[in-house]
This record gives structure tokens, sequence and C-alpha cells, in this order.
């Protein structure tokens, strides 16, 4: 009886971050990096950038579901109308990251963010002008950034917590305002794009 070899997949060359976790490997295949626009989907990225201080960002990407729940899916006209005896409720929760001091950054935020909003003020729109609109050329192993240090400062002055510089600089990378990918991973190529 002749066995027929079943074909292995080729094993994609990815950040090395990411080479060899399927939980990483799934996120950095189809979100981190990518260019994002959408002001609501910045924001509930900044947030976990906020709560992954300190802590690994595969234990984030687990805890998302739950992080979502908890937060009424980072939904920040939601969140501005919660009180601070909706913390121990938080907390609670299953699967929470229980760490008031980020929870309390979060339900700040979100009045910051509606504060923003009622301005006339966009989020995404503050975020990229900071890059000019497009995504800018950054080192795949750099903690910190120009581009971090600006964010951290515009967001600090618009009432923002929890947004420091080494945070801003890895929201950055991962929503593709910083292009971020090793030269060698096969999506190095992709997203550094010129302006339109």
């Amino acid at each position: 009886m002749n066995a027929h070899p079943v074909a292995t997949p080729p094993v994609l060359p990815r950040c090395r971050w990411a080479a060899s976790d399927p939980l990483l490997q799934a996120y950095h295949d189809s979100e981190w990096g990518r260019p994002q626009h959408d002001a609501r989907a910045l924001w509930e990225k900044l947030m976990l950038d906020g709560f992954q201080a300190g802590l690994s960002w595969r234990l984030i990407l687990q805890r998302r579901p739950a992080l979502r729940t908890a937060f009424a899916d980072f939904d920040p006209d939601i969140l501005a109308a919660r009180h601070p005896a909706d913390i121990a409720t938080i907390m609670a929760a299953p699967g929470m990251i229980r760490s008031p001091q980020k929870i309390r950054a979060v339900l700040h935020n979100a009045r910051a963010w509606q504060a923003m909003h009622l301005a006339g003020e966009d989020f995404a729109k503050l975020a990229w002008q900071v890059v000019g609109g497009h995504p800018v050329a950054g080192d795949a192993h750099a903690t910190t950034s120009a581009v971090g240090d600006e964010l951290s400062r515009r967001l600090r002055r618009r009432g923002f917590q929890f947004v420091g510089p080494r945070i801003c600089h890895a929201w950055a990378q991962a929503c593709g305002l910083i292009h971020a990918h090793e030269p060698e991973c096969f999506l190095f190529d992709l997203w550094l794009r010129p302006p339109d």
C-alpha cells in the first residue's frame, strides 16, 4: 500500500515575537500593524495597550473577549456614564484583569473621548495627524519613538490617562501608524505604502 505524502504548508516568515505561538501568529497575521482608521477600534486598542502595561500581550489576547464584555465592547459613551462604584462590578467579571487603576483609567478615558467628540474632534484624525495621514517606517525593535512621544503628549493634553510614550508607541505599531514589521516578515512590504 502506497501512502501519499501530505504536503506541509510552508512556514511563513513572521516577526520574531509571533514566530512560534499560534495565538500571537493569528493576531500578527490578521490585525497587528494593519492601518486602522476606525476611531472606536483605535480607542479600544489603546485601552488594551494600557491594560497590557506590565503584562504580556498574549495574556491580553486571551482575555480580550472578557475585557470586551466587562467594558461594553469598549463603547466610550456607555463607559463614560459608569460611576466609581461600578469598578467593583467590573473587577468581579469573569476573566477580568483585576487592576483598579487600569479600570479607572478606561472609564476616565471614555469621558476624555466623549469630551473630544463633543468638541468636534475626531479620535482617528488626531492619531493619524501625528504621522501625516499614512504609516511611517519604524524600528521593529524600538520600544519608544517620536511618534509615541507626540501621541502621548496630545492625548494627555486632552485628559487621557495610562497613555505614556511606551504605551502610545506600542499602540501606534499595533494600529499601523508606525510600520514595524521586521524585514524578513512576509507582511513587511504589504503595509508601508506612500500616501495616495
